[in-house]
């Protein structure tokens, strides 16, 4: 099953996404996001006990996963950021897909991790980690606030990003069985709002919305914006915090040696029955 962004709402510039990557790599990326995940990859990969031959790294940005994965893996196929969102893989090519902080800027999820599923070999794992549910809420309220103070109206500065819930469907309705999802929740402090976002422009992920304001903000805005920051979201010290929800998704092409769900009318003991139980008990 292929990919069709046609049929998707087209909500980020994956060409410009590709422009402020390769700015970020040449200015010296902010990694503190990336070290944690890779840290936390390895562990991950290390409680599978099966063995991999052929994986393939979609759409990782710099160099983070090589060094885990070629010490892994006899065959490894690097997928690089492009305006595509067609992944050019062999059906049951694959034992091993992983990605890391690239599907929250996915226009085609869905057709996405389909793809993914149709590339993977029967029990071929997919281990990916991307951004979701509440990251950078405290910056999308500040500029929604002062924006509307300061303009009369509201611009979409942040991008929307999927939670838990949506992820683990999305998960089902590609094929993929024994689907796990779970949250890691980073919070980090910052001297100022404009300090965070110097760091957003070093990760690459600024603001790559179609609809993205395409005039330049108001320095009185920005101000205001940076002011509401302070107040709604510092600490004692006066620094001020962001979050980051890191969401990792995990998932198997079906294999005949997984465990599957009973069956309905299958169990041995009604839950009638364990009431009555305890009742008694």
């Amino acid at each position: 099953m292929a990919s069709n962004p046609a049929s998707a709402p087209i909500l980020f510039d994956r060409a410009l996404l590709r422009a402020r990557l390769d700015r970020a790599r040449r200015g010296g990326p902010a990694t503190f996001l990336l070290d944690r995940i890779r840290e936390d990859f390895e562990e991950r990969l290390q409680a599978v006990t099966r063995s991999f031959a052929d994986a393939a790294d979609i759409w990782t940005p710099g160099e983070l996963l090589r060094k885990p994965l070629a010490d892994r893996f006899s065959s490894i196929t690097r997928i690089d950021v492009d305006q595509s969102e067609t992944l050019r893989l062999p059906p049951q090519s694959l034992d091993l897909a992983v990605s890391v902080l690239a599907f929250q800027f996915v226009n085609d999820l869905p057709g996405v991790l389909a793809q993914i599923r149709r590339a993977l070999k029967p029990d071929g794992l997919l281990l990916a980690a991307m951004i979701g549910g509440d990251t950078l809420t405290e910056l999308r309220q500040s500029f929604a606030a002062a924006e509307a103070e300061c303009e009369g109206g509201v611009s979409p500065r942040v991008a929307p990003f999927a939670d838990l819930r949506d992820i683990g469907s999305l998960l089902q309705r590609a094929g993929l069985a024994l689907p796990v999802t779970d949250v890691d929740r980073v919070v980090v402090r910052y001297d100022s709002a404009f300090a965070l976002m110097a760091d957003l422009r070093r990760m690459g992920a600024t603001n790559i919305l179609i609809e993205r304001r395409r005039t330049t903000t108001r320095r009185a805005t920005m101000l205001r914006m940076a002011q509401i920051y302070a107040e709604r979201f510092a600490d004692a010290d006066g620094r001020i915090r962001a979050t980051f929800d890191i969401v990792w998704l995990s998932g198997w092409a079906p294999h005949e040696s997984q465990q599957k769900p009973l069956k309905p009318g299958s169990a041995k003991a009604s839950l009638q029955e364990a009431v009555q139980r305890v009742k008694r008990d």
